[in-house]
């Protein structure tokens, strides 16, 4: 079993900069691929950026250049930097570990864009 723990959410206007902390219960991140999704109001869940050991990272073409998934294994950490945000970033951020059939998300923080 493997907790996930989101913080970092909140308020910021259009142009500002939010970093996403994902904290996990345990060391995972030489097994788990580790992604952060986000929901908006009325949408679907979709994926914003992930990575595993030894590959590259991939974003969702809407954040490319203004976001980046990092990883601080002595923290058990995963985070999620972003910059320049947009209204359209508003939602709600889920961190997720994958492994095989095993899939783990946290409760959610949610990322409000003002213009």
């Amino acid at each position: 079993q493997v907790q996930l723990v989101e913080s970092g959410g909140g308020l910021v206007q259009a142009g500002g900069s939010l970093r996403l902390s994902c904290a996990a219960s345990r060391s995972i991140f030489s097994t788990y691929a580790m992604g952060w999704y986000r929901q908006a109001p009325g949408k679907q869940r979709e994926l914003v950026a992930a990575v595993s050991s030894g590959s590259r990272p991939n974003y969702a073409d809407s954040v490319k250049g203004r976001f980046t998934i990092s990883t601080d294994n002595a923290k058990n950490t995963v985070y999620l930097q972003m910059n320049s945000l947009k209204p359209e970033d508003t939602a709600v951020y889920y961190c997720n570990a994958r492994y095989l059939d095993l899939d783990y998300w946290g409760k959610g923080t949610l990322v409000t864009v003002s213009s």
